[in-house]
């Protein structure tokens, strides 16, 4: 298995997120979006991922080539994201956030087939490779918290764009045979979509995905009201992704011991639990440190369990298109909804209540995977 090219990928897509989520809001702002404007700019990032996915991983399945499209899409989306340099006005802007996007989003999916595929059915050993993803958005969002301050805001396009590149460049290093071409004696993936347990899994994540979309939209904007510097923010979005290394490090023991229907309605609980207090208790510091700490779950013990879901519900045929499925309709739609309604909710109702909101939609989440998703059969302890 060639740990470090997966795991190398994995690194600089992330890190880019690292530079992306916490601060291209706070890029818009101070190029003079409005709320609602940055909300639905960042709507754009995420709604493309409803339609992007889904065509790439249907060309996927049926050609096996992987890797020619994650590093196609790779290089398509750094060309194109070089169009905000000259990119004017809102519809200017929203116009390469759409075509840049399309072209990103295709990679992830496909990719994370791919390192399942180099897995051998060890799919437990996922987390330690995914982790470098982590470790990567932590040395960005950190790192470049006092870099955002002031003028240097005006950086970020340039910072991202040698992220793009640098997503490209490590993709060429992973081996295209990976993918290869799959059986065809296979269920059809529409017998797949019926069952109830599918089913709920996808709209579980689609709930979670939704919920956040205040904190991925406006948390750093948010932060800042209540008195926090950059350099703190920037502090706090790391010591979530930190949070979420250490879960990674610990799902190989984590799943087997407790199952992943447990895993996952726990992530959604601890999930509602950390947008309450962000939404009730900014000003108590340590409080939010505390909310930062739950990202362990809210995303960390959530992907790493849901992934592995999407990977045994979906078989081996239909891998490109179950990983495709679960990238639109939790972070494309679900997304692309959180990211719009907090906008909205901001506006209308205050920055407190988006947060509130976005805890009740992981409680119905909690409540629909307690219904839908089948027990692991657990080993049996002497």
């Amino acid at each position: 298995m060639p740990y470090w090219r997966l795991s190398g990928f994995y690194f600089f897509y992330f890190a880019s997120l690292g530079a992306l989520i916490p601060y291209w809001s706070l890029y818009l702002k101070a190029e003079g979006f409005a709320v609602a404007q940055i909300g639905n700019l960042m709507a754009i990032l995420m709604a493309t991922k409803i339609v992007a996915p889904n065509i790439w991983g249907w060309i996927a399945d049926h050609t096996g080539r992987r890797m020619a499209i994650v590093r196609s899409g790779c290089l398509l989306a750094a060309l194109s994201f070089a169009a905000v340099f000259v990119a004017n006005g809102f519809w200017g802007l929203a116009a390469v956030m759409m075509i840049f996007s399309f072209f990103w989003n295709a990679a992830l999916p496909q990719f994370e087939a791919t390192t399942f595929h180099h897995l051998h059915g060890q799919t437990h050993r996922y987390s330690s490779i995914r982790l470098w993803g982590s470790i990567g958005f932590i040395l960005t969002a950190w790192g470049l918290g006092g870099l955002m301050a002031g003028q240097g805001v005006s950086l970020l396009p340039w910072i991202l764009l040698g992220l793009f590149a640098a997503i490209w460049i490590s993709s060429l290093l992973v081996p295209e045979e990976a993918a290869g071409h799959l059986a065809l004696d296979h269920e059809p993936l529409r017998r797949i979509l019926r069952k109830p347990h599918v089913v709920g899994l996808l709209v579980v994540c689609f709930l979670m995905q939704a919920s956040h979309g205040p904190y991925y939209t406006f948390y750093t904007i948010y932060m800042e009201r209540f008195g926090y510097s950059l350099s703190v923010i920037g502090a706090l979005w790391a010591l979530g992704v930190i949070a979420e290394v250490g879960i990674f490090l610990l799902m190989p023991r984590l799943e087997p011991a407790f199952g992943l229907r447990r895993l996952l309605i726990a992530s959604l609980l601890l999930a509602m639990l950390r947008w309450c207090l962000i939404g009730l208790f900014p000003q108590v510091a340590w409080l939010m440190v505390l909310a930062q700490t739950l990202h362990a779950a809210s995303f960390g013990i959530y992907h790493a369990a849901a992934i592995h879901l999407v990977h045994r519900y979906f078989g081996a045929r239909h891998q490109g298109k179950g990983q495709a499925l679960y990238s639109s309709l939790s972070f494309g739609a679900g997304g692309a909804l959180g990211s719009f309604a907090s906008g909205q909710i901001f506006g209308a109702l205050g920055p407190q209540s988006m947060f509130l909101g976005a805890g009740l939609l992981c409680l119905a989440g909690g409540l629909i995977a307690w219904r839908t998703i089948p027990a692991d059969k657990l080993p049996v302890r002497a």
